[in-house]
């Protein structure tokens, strides 16, 4: 995913009070803490962890320790990760006893902020991880769009759409998850609402490798053939309307109906291969 140019703004200045960066006695030392008193953060921004990479970290902490020292907060007698997730979880897979910490005590709300902008400085998030990441802030601590992009230090525009992604069908967050498809890619699909349809054009940019460009040349050219369907469509006398949602019911899919001045045409529509089977097994009983 392409990342903005401005950098990450105000970042943790703006996120972390004064008093809160500067070391009190125990808060702020770097401090080696029983491993079994931490817990993960459960509104850490990053969902998804590469097991291969986590197992590789683990070797070389084994061979090196924990070089950079986590970040924590205290929760009773217990502490809660701020940041470095993936060092903690390495550090468990390679058994050791204790990790070394600095405990800061932020807000909860700070707390959540501070991990997406450690993730964002590290570009560890995938596009959908960060998009949840920023509805997060917004819907839990009611910042606005305004205030995320002040914090990360990207457009507000890019947080918006950014956000969109969202909206998207699992099936196609998905491949954005692998890196199958681009957040670009994403966005230009949601140009769509219909899911079937979006996942039609997502197999199509997979198995021809198309470009952001690409796609939204093949998106503009069946928008066009969309828009000059549905004027045909509204000029359609009241029988083949009727006709067509008699075959819609009948074949559970969508049917067009095209009448030329000596010939027509029947058009049905399906979305996988499964889907084909089942038409042409109706029609042939």
């Amino acid at each position: 995913m392409a990342k903005g140019k401005r950098g990450l703004g105000r970042g943790l200045n703006a996120l972390i009070p004064e008093s809160n960066k500067k070391s009190d006695g125990i808060k702020g030392s770097i401090l080696k803490i029983d491993i079994s008193k931490i817990k993960a953060n459960k509104d850490q921004p990053r969902k998804y962890f590469d097991e291969e990479k986590i197992d590789i970290l683990s070797d070389s902490i084994k061979k090196h320790g924990v070089i950079q020292p986590i970040i924590v907060k205290t929760m009773g007698d217990k502490y809660e990760i701020i940041a470095g997730e993936r060092r903690f979880r390495a550090a468990k897979v390679a058994q050791l006893k204790e990790i070394p910490c600095i405990i800061k005590d932020v807000e909860e709300r700070d707390v959540v902020e501070i991990a997406l902008i450690e993730n964002l400085q590290r570009e560890d998030l995938n596009p959908i991880e960060e998009a949840i990441a920023y509805r997060n802030l917004m819907d839990k601590y009611k910042l606005t769009q305004e205030n995320i992009s002040s914090a990360v230090g990207k457009s507000r525009s890019y947080i918006a759409n950014t956000i969109r992604l969202i909206n998207l069908p699992d099936i196609v967050k998905e491949e954005v998850i692998r890196g199958q498809i681009t957040s670009g890619h994403a966005r230009v699909l949601l140009r769509f609402t219909d899911e079937h349809i979006q996942k039609d054009i997502m197999e199509k940019v997979i198995e021809n490798n198309l470009s952001v460009r690409e796609l939204e040349k093949l998106v503009g050219d069946l928008l066009e053939e969309k828009e000059i369907k549905e004027k045909v469509q509204k000029k359609k006398d009241a029988t083949l309307l009727y006709l067509e949602d008699n075959l819609k019911s009948l074949l559970g899919t969508k049917v067009n109906i095209v009448k030329g001045k000596k010939k027509g045409k029947i058009e049905i529509e399906y979305y996988s291969d499964d889907e084909l089977d089942r038409i042409l097994e109706f029609l042939q009983k």
